[in-house]
């Protein structure tokens, strides 16, 4: 074959040149369009037009190298023997046609202009990326529903009435139900006018510190929030819930959308640390989880900005920018090099805790300056009462939680702490302190005391070495052995200390028991090395792994007048351990540290293996022209490119957001797609009231309030969600929004009703979350917690969120587990709904203290009761047949029973 083709070569060389219409066309037409053609592009290849054929497909272009045959990708493909690379996939190509491409490619592969049959897709016109259109004359959004009904032959329900109105606004803004009281005054109200009285009541809710409690979840769950790092390990991030907090007081606060955009990306500059949360809420993997080699390293870094960008994109943007990291996106007018170019903004953010600086984090670290000083001196006096290791007293039961080991003041500068056994597995030790005569622990890292062990199994950000003496508490920062019952650890402090006493503790925090050292021995070398024991485990009373009720510090050994003494201390002790742990809860936040940006390349394939050339900061070519130089500020590139995004003339920005504000009040967005705004994304079903809005976004100050008030005091808004039978068989989706979509609670507001209902909704706001489950991170077997008080009876969005983990009960209502963006939930109606509603202990638990609110307000009354039990749960009165069906069963299975079926009837669960 191969002599055949040079012969032909020979041949043609002395004939005219190649003509591409005639000669070439046709080979490319039989052989090659039908998967490289108009329809389909396979590995992004393209050969009937000029441009995309010269540029190339996405593993090896370009294909075709002008004047080089041999060296073109193209020959190599339809005249390799390799099989599997052998193109068109069904036989190689005559020789006659194999010479003429040849041929053709090595005379320049003259391509004449105008010839093409097809012509290229412009990607940049798009509705959504060209500016918005602003109708001339006044409009509403009322105007604009009703032309598009009569457009599609429909028609308007009628009115809502006042009950379903102040249920449907309370929801969508508070995310809880109305009171009787507010249902009935409003009602009042309504009947007098009818407009006044919504506006009155909007504006009421607005104002409401429920309201960014509410709106906030929507925005979480797009940036993903959540409070650990998700994958394999999915460890804790214990410093992550200043940044939802940060975007419930923005929302309270109606922070100019432009400006929140601009905290979230450079908030460090603007007195908002907290706010750049947003650019790490995404998984991440932790240093112990990558591999130790430089390519691993390279990788994950990648995977880390990827996220960035992602976030970023899809957010503000609605874009799927993430998509063009291996190659060009494949409908969007966003090429690899946007893409990387739109890295280099944040190449200098890095996912880890740094300090806050607000005037409440300054404030907390002068409490635990003053708390951490106190408690130093609790110590120092309870050290009199602590009998002297080997001095023949009975010294307490070792204990997971704290125990204290006293013995003659000696000089030392290295101390060491041997375990011998534990009561299982390998030995773990949250906190080591060494404390010297004066009652100061000299064993703190932050006071330069070196350390090191037999041997660790390192946990990233869990069980590190470095945790063994960093000051804080918990299985979340201990030391763990290599070895199965034994180990040691040893201290070095930076000049000579008089020790007294060691203090040390399995799970200072009280929530674990295993692994706890039964047998050890305490050493201090003395000026020539020697090793000396100062205590030991001998005279101790032996840990009962039998009791599984966690030892807490006793006070045996002491005498009556010593216990007297001693015992107030150790309540102050632990009062003020807990004090400094809220103190120091409030200093940290995970929002990304900031250092001098990776130079970032242009990577084939997406492989950082294989750079290719520089990229400087830049946004996507098809939406602006803003560049920066290499040279520029870690901080400059990001406001730059917050700045391009907040701007008014960003044709995305406005849209992407209002789409996302009438989703949330009729469950579906003008645009279905809310984080999709491309090609590939759904129409608006009403584009010019989406730009009628956006504009008036803008005009407003880029006020998220003026929109809600906007959609709410709309007729659109206020119509009943009664079906019309002739608009269903036109529209059965209701996008035209012909009535009002009526649509489930999302499983916030179903845990948060219940409890508002029952009148256990613990309304504390902020701070860190409460447990949901019995641990706040790791590999698997998050039990949920079952016993309900006053902390976990807070509003559902202050739970530690664990990411992949979602909630036992209310899970199942579609409560997304932060894996990744939900712009938009789904839902689903499961049996397990009806049962972890109907059967939960949380639903067992609530009914009865529904019962017991309604029994306490309204009396022994049977009527009464159900009367209010209805106002509470459905904000109206039962009806007769409702009072009839429901008094026998109140009778004969109690109240909690009629409360229980109030829980579950679908006039509680949805949007009237």
């Amino acid at each position: 074959m191969k002599l055949v083709i040079l012969t032909l070569l020979a041949s043609s060389s002395l004939a005219a040149a190649v003509d591409f219409v005639r000669e070439v066309r046709p080979i490319l037409q039989k052989h090659c369009y039908s998967c490289h053609g108009e329809k389909k592009q396979k590995s992004g290849l393209r050969l009937d037009i000029k441009a995309a054929a010269f540029k190339g497909g996405d593993k090896h272009s370009p294909d075709i190298i002008s004047g080089k045959a041999k060296d073109s990708p193209l020959i190599h493909f339809i005249t390799t023997d390799d099989n599997d690379e052998l193109m068109p996939p069904k036989g190689k190509l005559p020789a006659s046609d194999i010479a003429t491409l040849t041929t053709w490619i090595n005379e320049g592969a003259p391509w004449p202009e105008g010839v093409d049959l097809a012509k290229l897709e412009d990607r940049r016109d798009h509705w959504s990326f060209k500016p918005l259109q602003v109708p001339s004359s006044p409009q509403s959004i009322d105007s604009f529903i009703d032309a598009k009904l009569a457009e599609k032959n429909l028609h308007r329900s009628p009115p809502a009435d006042p009950v379903s109105l102040i249920r449907r606004i309370t929801f969508d803004l508070t995310g809880l139900p109305p009171t009787p009281e507010e249902t009935t005054a409003f009602e009042k109200e309504f009947i007098q006018d009818r407009a006044s009285s919504i506006q009155h009541l909007v504006d009421r809710l607005l104002q409401s510190e429920r309201y960014g409690e509410r709106w906030a979840q929507h925005w979480l769950d797009v940036v993903r929030y959540a409070d650990t790092h998700g994958f394999e390990v999915n460890t804790e991030r214990p410093n992550s819930w200043p940044y939802r907090d940060y975007v419930i007081r923005a929302f309270n606060n109606d922070t100019p959308y432009d400006r929140f955009i601009k905290e979230q990306i450079v908030g460090d500059a603007m007195g908002q640390d907290a706010a750049t949360g947003f650019l790490v809420t995404a998984s991440v993997l932790l240093p112990g989880q990558i591999g130790k080699d430089d390519a691993s390293k390279r990788l994950a870094r990648q995977d880390s900005i990827d996220e960035m960008v992602m976030n970023i994109g899809q957010t503000f943007l609605g874009l799927s920018v993430g998509c063009a990291r291996c190659h060009d996106h494949k409908f969007d007018p966003i090429t690899a090099k946007d893409y990387y170019a739109m890295q280099a903004f944040v190449a200098g953010v890095e996912y880890a805790d740094r300090d806050l600086h607000t005037p409440a984090a300054e404030a907390a670290r002068a409490e635990e300056k003053k708390l951490k000083a106190r408690l130093a001196e609790i110590d120092k006096e309870l050290a009199h009462f602590v009998p002297m290791a080997k001095s023949g007293a009975e010294r307490p039961m070792i204990n997971a939680r704290e125990n204290s080991d006293r013995f003659p003041p000696v000089k030392t500068q290295r101390l060491r702490f041997t375990i011998k056994a534990t009561t299982n597995l390998e030995p773990c030790i949250d906190e080591l302190e060494v404390f010297n005569t004066r009652g100061e622990n000299v064993a703190l890292a932050t006071s330069g005391t070196k350390r090191k062990s037999s041997g660790d199994i390192g946990v990233a950000e869990r069980h590190e070495l470095k945790f063994l003496n960093d000051g804080r508490y918990g299985n979340s920062r201990s030391w763990l052995s290599n070895a199965l019952g034994k180990g040691w650890v040893e201290l070095e402090f930076p000049q000579e200390q008089t020790v007294e006493r060691v203090v040390w503790s399995r799970d200072r925090d009280g929530k674990f028991t295993d692994r706890l050292a039964t047998d050890y021995q305490i050493e201090i070398s003395d000026a020539a090395g020697q090793w000396h024991t100062v205590a030991d485990a001998s005279d101790r009373q032996k840990f009962d792994p039998k009791n599984k009720k966690l030892a807490k510090p006793t006070l045996k050994g002491l005498t009556p007048v010593e216990n007297k003494r001693a015992r107030p201390l150790f309540e102050e002790k632990s009062r003020t351990e807990k004090q400094i742990a809220q103190a120091v809860n409030l200093q940290k936040v995970f929002a990304g540290t900031f250092r001098t940006p990776d130079d970032i390349h242009l990577l084939n394939r997406g492989d950082p293996e294989q750079p290719k050339e520089a990229v400087t900061p830049a946004v996507l070519s098809a939406l602006g022209n803003v560049t920066l130089p290499k040279e520029s500020t870690e901080q400059d590139r990001r406001r730059a490119l917050a700045d391009w995004i907040a701007s008014p003339q960003n044709p995305l920005t406005a849209r992407v957001m209002v789409n996302r504000i009438w989703q949330g009040h009729f469950g579906t967005g003008l645009v279905q797609t809310p984080s999709d705004f491309g090609r590939m994304g759904f129409k608006p079903t009403h584009p010019e009231l989406l730009d009628f809005l956006a504009a008036e976004f803008i005009r407003s100050g880029w006020s998220i309030k003026h929109m809600h008030r906007l959609i709410l005091l709309s007729e659109t808004y206020g119509q009943s969600s009664q079906s019309i039978k002739e608009n269903e068989t036109i529209d059965s989706d209701v996008r035209y929004l012909w009535r009002y979509p009526s649509r489930r609670l999302e499983a916030e507001s179903i845990r948060d009703s219940m409890l508002a209902v029952s009148g256990r909704l613990n309304l504390q706001m902020y701070g860190r979350g409460f447990n949901l489950f019995d641990q706040r991170g790791g590999l698997s077997g998050f039990d949920p917690i079952e016993t309900f008080n006053a902390d976990n009876q807070r509003r559902m969005i202050y739970a530690h969120k664990v990411r992949r983990e979602p909630e036992t009960v209310f899970g199942a209502f579609d409560c997304p587990d932060a894996g990744q963006s939900t712009a938009r939930r789904s839902e689903s109606t499961t049996p397990i709904q009806a049962l972890n509603l109907f059967n939960s202990l949380f639903t067992l638990e609530q009914s009865k203290a529904f019962a017991n609110r309604v029994q306490q307000e309204a009396g022994t009354d049977p009527t009464k009761q159900i009367t209010l039990a209805y106002q509470l749960s459905l904000s109206r009165n039962p009806t007769a047949a409702e009072l009839t069906d429901t008094t026998p069963l109140v009778h004969d299975h109690g109240l909690p029973s009629l409360c229980r079926a109030l829980f579950n009837s679908n006039e509680f669960l949805f949007v009237p």
